[in-house]
């Protein structure tokens, strides 16, 4: 199954591509510009100027890269960012590490001991991976099916007494855009003494909150699935990253004290991992403050930017997985075979997106996923619709 992926790579520009220019949200490859839809920097953080500003001043102060491990010494934006995320999430506590694979396969394993991890059936690989991690060392992986409750009630009720229980999930689902029924899922660990363990990557920085006075369907404050979901954090631990909505290398976990503390000598990314760099956490800090001013703002014109693309796909009869709102699209395609073609025509039309080729993807979810961003334009948008609607006309596409 990897050679299917290997003759992609090697033969569609739309894989292994070297960009060598942006202009906003277009790209250039050799000499052909494209629009992207296959960035994640969903609040267009990456190019705001008043945040590009504040990586300069931090340089100068710290160098490009304090190489300690959190362990021996933290720069005193270590701390800053961890109070000011500490209440952006209203949460018990945070701890920052470099990234959520490093969490994950970290974390995990320390949290479910000899214990039982229950994994959603489509959570996301990294999770995957961290759980096989995890069984490795001694604890008990099972799956459950996606989004089922009476699946994983059964299977918790079976679980010994007295021993780690952890249900490792996805909140914003990278493909499908969905998220789960946190507040039943919540429910239900807290019956059974588990510890709900959520990777909301996408959900971050675009979903928070809800408010009477809120702008958009998004809620305010960007403070992630567990807010979005109007929940505490009892039996709830969050991991979320800021390479996505904050466009800067750093990840995290809001979590009790306790645990933080146990992880800072028990996890290896706190010990031994070199830290994010010194622009990435000059990013985060200053991502914060901007998120503070006006993402609530950013958050209204990503929501209108996501419908202008999500009702042209549902107006046309084109089938997504996605039922809510996110900006994040998946396209199946009619025949899986097709991926070549279309990845080709996509880039013949100038639009670039994340192609999900097999096996990334089952074959029967072989398609493209579009990312919108708030700093793709109208037009670019119109020009995306217009290529959906050719592939949509040439049969290429699922139907709803």
């Amino acid at each position: 199954m990897i050679a299917d992926l290997e003759r992609l790579r090697l033969s569609n520009p739309m894989f292994d591509a070297t960009i060598e220019e942006i202009k906003g949200r277009r790209i250039r490859v050799g000499d052909h510009w494209l629009s992207d839809f296959a960035s994640c920097n969903y609040l267009g953080f990456d190019l705001e100027p008043e945040i590009m500003a504040a990586i300069e001043p931090e340089v100068r102060r710290w160098g490009t890269h304090p190489s300690w491990s959190r362990l021996l010494g933290n720069p005193a934006l270590y701390p800053q960012i961890e109070e000011k995320l500490t209440a952006l999430l209203d949460a018990p506590d945070t701890l920052v590490l470099p990234t959520i694979t490093h969490i994950h396969m970290s974390v995990l394993p320390i949290l479910a001991g000899d214990g039982h991890v229950f994994l959603d059936s489509q959570a996301h690989k990294t999770i995957y991976d961290g759980s096989m991690y995890a069984r490795g060392l001694g604890a008990t992986v099972q799956r459950f099916a996606s989004g089922d409750i009476s699946d994983l009630s059964e299977k918790l009720r079976h679980a010994p007494v007295g021993v780690p229980k952890i249900v490792a999930m996805d909140g914003v689902n990278s493909m499908t855009g969905n998220a789960p029924d946190v507040a039943a899922f919540a429910a239900l660990c807290r019956e059974y003494d588990a510890t709900l363990y959520i990777d909301d990557a996408h959900g971050f920085g675009v979903i928070g909150e809800r408010a009477a006075n809120e702008i958009s369907p998004y809620g305010i404050r960007g403070n992630s699935i567990v807010k979005y979901s109007g929940e505490t954090y009892d039996n709830v631990v969050l991991v979320g990253g800021f390479s996505k909505a904050y466009s800067s290398l750093l990840a995290f976990l809001a979590l009790p004290t306790g645990l933080k503390n146990h992880l800072k000598v028990a996890a290896a990314p706190y010990l031994y991992s070199g830290p994010a760099p010194t622009a990435s956490l000059a990013t985060v800090l200053a991502g914060m403050e901007v998120n503070e001013k006006r993402g609530d703002e950013i958050r209204a014109d990503l929501y209108r930017k996501t419908m202008r693309v999500l009702d042209h796909v549902r107006a046309s009869g084109v089938y997504t997985p996605n039922v809510g709102c996110t900006p994040v699209i998946e396209l199946p395609l009619a025949h899986g075979g097709d991926i070549d073609a279309v990845g080709k025509l996509l880039w013949d039309r100038g639009i670039y997106v994340t192609l999900a080729a097999y096996p990334l993807v089952p074959r029967d979810q072989v398609g493209f996923r579009v990312q919108v961003t708030a700093a793709n334009t109208d037009d670019e948008i119109d020009s995306l619709n217009a290529v959906i609607t050719e592939l949509a006309a040439a049969g290429r596409l699922r139907r709803s």
